[in-house]
């Protein structure tokens, strides 16, 4: 009730204004305690020389992103204009053979950047998966996929594997991880997939031609094999009409946020001072709950700008991969949290839904998500920190479900049936205004550090409370409203959409 009623346009303006207020006083905030800590001694390793001319200096805490976009750009650029080119000439010549091509080109990538040795590794897993999947027992085909994985993410068999890679480089260990986790993914989507449709004859050739495709091979995102499968084969594929500009359109985005990530690492330092815990305790507390809002976005904007490099250039190959991910912003539901759409998919439908059915009973939907998180926690590498995290991820899923379950029986279904339906809109804004700080609480234990987290708990909930913790919890109050507003818009116009489309 409530979640299609329209809320009058002089309330929505008040909302914008809070929420816009409130984030340029906690970016000012910021913006001051990264000029006062830029000189500190705690700061030199991760604050480095940047713009030189005005004075500013450049938060690179982040090791990935640094490598990614310095010492690595040019030689990523080059690996995937290579594939650009070579797929352009394939689609022309020969489009029949563009998935050979395509497999042809990672081989070679894979060997050049990882050694010989490495691509003999993944194909023993490869080959590993195939035959179990011969059998025809999906349970066997998981269970030796889990097995694998756990391989690459536990000792000593990891430490033994990491030895097949040929020589030693800044990013060799981000990319013997991906790879290889990667690759235990699509294998088992394969086994999985030749399961449950044993009639289709997937070869062994079908699974290297899926696995070794370099754009999605080091960094996913990972699709399912019968989708991979399906629009690869196809021996001519025709764009649908506008499919270029959109694909222009996404590799100005992402080079526009590449731009923009680098501009704001010169005047915010959010993944630096949150390691200085003393420092980041003096901190406003409006100022302390942006930065923690500012980590979660930060890491969105990581995977939003590295899905969309990888798709721009899938989609150039006539594939239609995973969207990027949500934004942290419009998320207030656990069941809408993740960071990786293509892992989403992949535990959904190999583990969540088939074990939680329409997740509309309490006790399949739990045992469902602590299947999918327990799997979750291989995938991330079992530590005391993941651990965590899986823990109040799987409760802050399945709690959302309780209190769904509780608000339909009485007297609460009474109580909010007796409501208008903007009082009803604004009371589920209100519970997700509380929801959406949990999701934050939750994830920052992993993306920043337990101890970070402490802080900002104490401060908003403890010595913050009631003023802060009021005032915080409002500013979100009106964050969730604009979402639902535009959730509510795009609702309409999809229904608008459909209705044009029916026969007269």
């Amino acid at each position: 009730m409530g979640v299609k009623t329209a809320l009058p346009a002089a309330e929505l303006g008040f909302y914008s204004l809070v929420l816009s207020g409130a984030l340029a006083f906690a970016a000012r905030g910021l913006l001051e305690a990264s000029q006062e800590g830029a000189h500190r001694k705690s700061f030199r390793q991760s604050v480095r020389p940047g713009w030189e001319y005005i004075g500013r200096k450049m938060d690179v805490a982040d090791f990935e992103w640094v490598m990614w976009f310095t010492s690595f750009r040019n030689v990523i650029l080059f690996a995937l204009c290579g594939h650009v080119l070579f797929a352009k000439l394939c689609t022309m010549v020969a489009p029949q053979l563009r998935s050979w091509m395509y497999a042809v080109y990672g081989v070679l990538a894979v060997v050049g950047t990882m050694g010989p040795w490495y691509l003999l590794l993944l194909l023993g897993h490869c080959v590993g998966l195939y035959i179990v999947s011969l059998l025809g027992q999906p349970w066997l085909c998981l269970g030796l996929g889990l097995a694998s994985l756990a391989s690459f993410k536990t000792d000593p068999l990891i430490s033994w594997q990491s030895g097949f890679v040929t020589g030693t480089f800044d990013l060799q260990e981000v990319l013997f991880q991906g790879g290889s986790g990667f690759t235990v993914l699509r294998c088992t989507s394969f086994a999985l997939e030749r399961c449950a449709y044993p009639s289709r004859r997937y070869s062994l050739a079908d699974l290297l031609k899926y696995n070794f495709y370099l754009p999605f091979f080091f960094f996913g995102p990972i699709m399912t094999f019968d989708r991979f499968h399906e629009q690869v084969s196809q021996a001519e594929p025709v764009r649908p009409e506008g499919e270029l500009w959109r694909i222009r359109a996404q590799a100005g985005l992402s080079a526009a946020a590449v731009a923009a990530v680098g501009v704001f690492f010169h005047f915010f330092y959010i993944l630096t001072v949150p390691n200085d815990l003393k420092f980041a305790a003096r901190l406003p507390d409006g100022a302390l709950a942006g930065l923690a809002y500012a980590n979660l976005v930060y890491d969105w904007v990581k995977a939003a700008v590295l899905f969309g490099v990888v798709n721009t250039v899938a989609r150039l190959d006539h594939l239609d991969p995973p969207r990027a991910p949500k934004c942290i912003t419009a998320l207030y539901v656990f069941g809408e949290t993740h960071f990786d759409r293509g892992i989403n998919d992949w535990l959904c439908k190999y583990v969540y839904d088939h074990i939680g059915g329409e997740h509309s009973a309490v006790i399949p939907e739990l045992v469902a998500s602590v299947a999918t998180f327990a799997v979750t926690t291989l995938w991330l590498g079992p530590c005391d920190i993941v651990y965590l995290w899986s823990i109040l991820n799987c409760f802050g899923l399945n709690f959302e479900l309780w209190v769904q379950k509780l608000a339909e029986h009485r007297p609460l279904a009474q109580v909010e049936a007796s409501l208008s339906g903007q009082m009803s809109r604004r009371v589920r804004a209100l519970f997700g205004a509380v929801n959406f700080w949990a999701i934050i609480m939750y994830n920052l234990v992993s993306l920043n550090s337990l101890e970070f987290t402490e802080l900002v708990a104490r401060r908003l909930l403890l010595t913050g409370f009631p003023q802060t913790t009021l005032a915080v919890l409002f500013v979100t109050y009106c964050g969730v409203q604009l979402v639902k507003e535009r959730e509510r818009a795009l609702a309409l116009e999809e229904e608008l959409g459909q209705d044009k489309e029916k026969p007269e």
